[in-house]
């Protein structure tokens, strides 16, 4: 085969993919044919999409006003998807912290929207469709001038600067292990988001908290100072974990469908966590 030959097989398999990428993504989102997936045949035999709820903004926003809609969010946004593409009804089931996974084994709901954090342990009863995640930013005094001077958080890995951590906390570990250099403080927690007093008395140069409170907590406090810096440090990737819905396992075909819908949507989905956040104090 020529040169020739060659590079024009080529930019026709190009060509071929560019128009035909868009077909096979519209049909991944294609609700699965009867027999295909024996839950998606019960839910529209039944008529309704259960869905397990338990309130953690930004995802997952309870109104408990009494009026306008009582769930609302980027998970409930992705539901209400899931259930029109299904022709079927939404039926939220209050779960807790303690049932909103066993839930899924137990077949008392259909899929888990209470936002959960993707870990090895869930990972071996549940598949996750994942939209998002939690990660954690570093805060400081805007007038302390070491944090001020700091780029990122890499920075902050020097004998020079004190943090300061909640004994006990989920962050613990990590900031033990990120910033082994930094002479570190643990302090008992009292109820605090984070260590913002030992901050705010200059005993610590910095301490972490997970990127979502940090917003209407730099809202309250003023003369607060984060990295990363950039988008208010939204874009943390900072002990990052990866947040979604489940399901119970050994469901390929509805996973797949799942995903796919996600996917179709997940820009609007960015759009609305973010509008949540602008709104929380």
């Amino acid at each position: 085969m020529t040169k020739a030959k060659r590079l024009t097989r080529v930019l026709l398999a190009l060509a071929l993919s560019v128009v035909f990428s868009p077909v096979l993504c519209a049909q991944a989102q294609d609700v699965p044919p009867p027999g295909k997936s024996a839950r998606i045949d019960a839910i529209k035999k039944s008529g309704t999409l259960r869905v397990a709820v338990l309130a953690n903004a930004p995802w997952l926003v309870e109104n408990t006003t009494g009026s306008g809609e009582h769930w609302s969010g980027p998970a409930w946004d992705l539901s209400k998807e899931w259930a029109k593409r299904l022709g079927v009804k939404l039926e939220p089931v209050l779960v807790s912290h303690e049932t909103k996974v066993p839930v899924l084994a137990a077949n008392q709901v259909d899929i888990s929207v209470t936002p959960l954090a993707e870990n090895a342990e869930r990972n071996k009863v549940v598949d996750f469709v994942l939209y998002s995640n939690t990660s954690v930013c570093m805060f400081g005094r805007a007038d302390n001038a070491k944090f001020a001077a700091a780029k990122s958080v890499d920075d902050l890995n020097s004998p020079d600067f004190t943090i300061a951590y909640f004994v006990g906390a989920g962050e613990e570990g990590w900031v033990k292990q990120r910033f082994p250099k930094a002479k570190l403080v643990g302090v008992v927690n009292s109820g605090a988001t984070a260590p913002l007093e030992d901050v705010m008395a200059r005993r610590a140069d910095a301490a972490p908290i997970n990127r979502i409170p940090y917003v209407p907590m730099s809202r309250k406090v003023k003369g607060l100072a984060v990295l990363p810096s950039a988008n208010n440090c939204q874009d943390s990737t900072e002990k990052a974990q990866p947040v979604g819905a489940a399901i119970d396992k050994n469901q390929p075909e509805f996973l797949d469908w799942l995903r796919a819908v996600e996917k179709s949507i997940h820009a609007e989905l960015v759009q609305s966590e973010q509008r949540v956040v602008d709104k929380m104090n």
